[in-house]
């Protein structure tokens, strides 16, 4: 039912986005729900980050569209235990984003299928490495079953000395038999003790080498199925969008960074590990230019920059900036036709715009209380989360729909400037009288409401939001 309201408005604003010419712009994140630590109440709550402390809790992860008209419009939520992380939902965002849209990019199958052909090389060379060290165990093996052989042979011959000797009463001297023997005896066990280990390290190097291949083999399988579905994705697909993600650190590992790019989207985000900022900090020095981008924030950047461990080259900046006295890094990817590096201030302020889905999310708690979970049931607590993101879209469309059809009075309430939270707060709790004439419908704000003084006036019978974008 909630999408039979909110489609027709998200697809409006997908067409106006692709009249203008412009690309989908979509943020996602992961946010908490914390419930009380020593609750036992509440079906699968789990314990997890949430506002920067570990708490009890659910996860919710949301997806938002920058829309022309409302500025933020939510796509999708979904509900998770409190310890899920970041960098384990990207793929199911993303596809989440693109069921409700019904759009999706091209995707980009050919840097896939490079990425593969790279990858079977690397299979190949580690199935040879395999071979190789199959080969050195069996004959670490045969080795040491020589040596072992020889160890019994010389235990023998010293036992059979030993007992000639005492049986002749015959004096041990240096040269003699039996302390040849002996030595010989000892450096056979020498030399057991010494090929015993050397066919462990050659067993441990198999080992790890066969956990190498079995996990090559895997992701191999994994990305030959991927470039089948998105082969597939790309003939079903008549008219790809362009689409951009903004995404946080905790997405940003190389696996999702890669995948994103696979997808078809330009990619902005942060690095999930901070030995990543380790490294470019030694690219720079005292004689390196850095660009001013913010008040107390500098970018220097490197185009198309081939990372270890990361399938693709990226566009690269190390930030630095000031908390307090404190002096601190922080570094940027990039992925896409957009030349960033060429101007930084605006790189900087792309990717931070996606601030707005954590104002939104900072809205959804304190305007619609999503962190005050009023049932516990978990199918009720996935369908409060729902309903505070649609009543954040709603309210938007409704304030847009009753500002168009208001008569232009003096003093007439502007419902936009208002803004949300004030909607929320206060003018849904204010009196009024509703009056009805042949001019339309009037909204008198009491004197005693915060509004005193003010009317909201409608012209005649008009279609209410929804059936205005049908």
């Amino acid at each position: 039912m909630l999408d039979q309201v909110s489609q027709p408005a998200i697809n409006t604003e997908l067409q106006v986005l692709r009249v203008q010419g412009k690309r989908l712009r979509l943020d996602s994140d992961l946010t908490g729900i914390p419930v009380s630590n020593t609750s036992r109440t509440y079906p699968h709550a789990a314990f997890g980050h949430m506002d920067d402390e570990i708490r009890l809790g659910y996860q919710a992860g949301v997806v938002s569209l920058q829309s022309p008209t409302y500025g933020r419009l939510w796509l999708s939520v979904a509900h998770h235990p409190g310890d899920t992380v970041s960098c384990t939902q990207a793929e199911a965002l993303v596809l989440a984003a693109e069921a409700c849209t019904r759009l999706r990019p091209r995707r980009r199958t050919e840097l896939l299928r490079q990425r593969l052909q790279a990858f079977e090389q690397q299979v190949a060379q580690t199935n040879e490495r395999w071979e190789t060290q199959q080969q050195a165990v069996q004959q670490a093996k045969e080795r040491l079953v020589e040596a072992q052989q020889q160890v019994q042979e010389y235990q023998q011959q010293v036992a059979e000395l030993e007992q000639a000797y005492q049986t002749r009463k015959l004096q041990e001297r240096p040269t003699s038999r039996l302390v040849q023997a002996r030595s010989r005896l000892q450096a056979a066990m020498k030399r057991t003790i010494s090929r015993t280990s050397a066919c462990k390290q050659a067993q441990r190097r198999l080992d790890k080498t066969t956990a190498q291949l079995s996990q090559q083999q895997s992701e191999l399988a994994r990305l030959s199925q991927r470039l089948l579905r998105f082969e597939q994705d790309n003939a079903t697909n008549a008219d790809p969008v362009e689409a951009e993600f903004r995404l946080d650190a905790g997405f940003g590992t190389y696996e999702n960074v890669a995948l994103l790019i696979e997808m078809g989207y330009d990619l902005y985000t942060k690095p999930h590990s901070h030995t990543v900022v380790t490294a470019l900090k030694r690219r720079v020095n005292d004689t390196t230019p850095w660009t001013p981008v913010g008040a107390n924030a500098e970018l220097v950047a490197w185009p198309a920059l081939q990372l270890m461990n990361c399938p693709y080259p990226l566009d690269v900046a190390l930030e630095r900036f000031y908390t307090g006295k404190t002096l601190k890094y922080s570094a940027l990817f990039h992925f896409g036709s957009e030349p960033v590096t060429e101007h930084l201030p605006g790189w900087f302020e792309q990717y931070n715009g996606r601030q707005t889905i954590e104002a939104g999310i900072k809205e959804s708690k304190q305007v619609f209380y999503l962190h005050h979970l009023k049932v516990r049931s978990e199918p009720a607590i996935a369908l409060q989360e729902t309903f505070v993101l649609f009543a954040a879209n709603f309210i938007r469309w409704a304030s847009h729909w009753l500002q168009a059809q208001a008569h232009p009075l003096e003093n007439a309430l502007n419902v936009q400037k208002l803004g949300v939270k004030r909607q929320v707060h206060v003018a849904a709790h204010v009196s009024a009288r509703v009056i009805q004439d042949e001019e339309g419908k009037w909204l008198q704000f009491s004197e005693q409401s915060a509004f005193a003084g003010l009317v909201l006036s409608l012209a005649g019978d008009q279609p209410s939001p929804q059936q205005a974008k049908c």
